[in-house]
């Protein structure tokens, strides 16, 4: 049987100095979340019996995880950043909060200042050689009323299910762009059509999903923030229609309301049309902003992002 000491007064005692709860330095929040981080640490080594080996496994993993910047990712893939989004959707039903378009997760991979275009614009560099995307909506209000001037920051994966920024073989901003809505809260966008990815299969993060017998494959996606004045801020990810991982996504972040139905075209007289070769592809999906009665509410949730000053 395991010996445990995590309740006696002179290991509270400890915990609590370690906390900081000895002096009236620092910061109160902080210490109190430490404080709870230690009490379960050590509640679960004795609980479930960790070995100093396990122990220093799993400091030796969180070297490994953040010299591969993968905590986002991993939070991701555990769920974790679903589960605020779950609490955050209770949160609203409590408070009254209904309607719009559902959020989802931002994933870690948002890089900020992206260039602005007035109602459309071209995502791509044209160095892709995927199927050319069109895709348009609007944004409205919950009583269906569109939004002028709205901002539609979008960013998505290329073709070999890496980002711009991260992946340094692409240009600048590359199937990234923001675009302000037109009269009729309309925004109409160019790109091409992004391919799902996986978790790198070296990393960190894939090693422990190999443990727990999971997969870290991803579907099709493009991410969103959505904005206008007097609105709740939108964080959110349409998921393509047909893909294989579409309802087993890694990261938890398909949700049906955002299951957008994708087009493949191959009338060559469309596609004349649309001034395009060849096979293209259209998507059409509209957001819906809440109200939001706090400035606090229009903003992005704060967090470190890319070239966010």
């Amino acid at each position: 049987m395991t010996v445990k000491i995590s309740q006696t007064a002179e290991v509270q005692k400890f915990l609590e100095n370690a906390s900081g709860f000895d002096n009236d330095q620092g910061n109160n929040r902080m210490k109190t979340l430490i404080h709870r981080v230690l009490n379960d640490s050590v509640r679960i080594i004795e609980d479930l019996s960790v070995t100093p080996e396990e122990f220093w496994k799993a400091v030796n993993y969180l070297n490994e995880l953040g010299s591969r910047q993968e905590a986002g990712l991993l939070v991701a893939g555990l769920g974790l950043e679903h589960y605020l989004d779950l609490l955050m959707d209770a949160e609203d039903a409590q408070a009254g909060h209904t309607g719009g378009t559902p959020r989802t997760i931002e994933g870690p991979l948002y890089v900020a200042g992206a260039p602005l275009s007035k109602g459309e614009a071209r995502l791509d560099d044209g160095t892709d050689p995927g199927t050319v995307l069109f895709m348009e909506g609007q944004v409205w209000d919950t009583d269906g009323k569109p939004l002028a001037g709205a901002i539609v920051d979008v960013w998505h994966a290329n073709t070999g299910g890496t980002y711009s920024y991260f992946d340094p073989s692409q240009s600048e901003f590359n199937l990234r762009r923001r675009i302000e809505t037109d009269a009729e809260g309309r925004y109409r966008l160019r790109s091409i059509v992004p391919s799902g990815y996986g978790c790198p299969p070296d990393g960190p993060t894939q090693q422990l999903l190999d443990q727990l017998g999971r997969h870290g494959q991803r579907p099709a996606h493009i991410h969103f923030f959505i904005s206008a004045a007097g609105h709740r801020h939108l964080t959110t990810q349409i998921n393509l229609s047909g893909e294989k991982y579409l309802h087993d996504d890694f990261a938890y972040a398909t949700r049906d309301e955002l299951i957008a139905e994708i087009r493949f075209v191959d009338d060559p007289a469309k596609a004349k049309a649309r001034g395009v070769d060849g096979r293209f592809a259209e998507i059409e999906f509209h957001f819906t902003l809440q109200p939001a009665a706090e400035l606090t509410a229009q903003q992005r949730l704060k967090r470190v992002r890319a070239l966010e000053a």
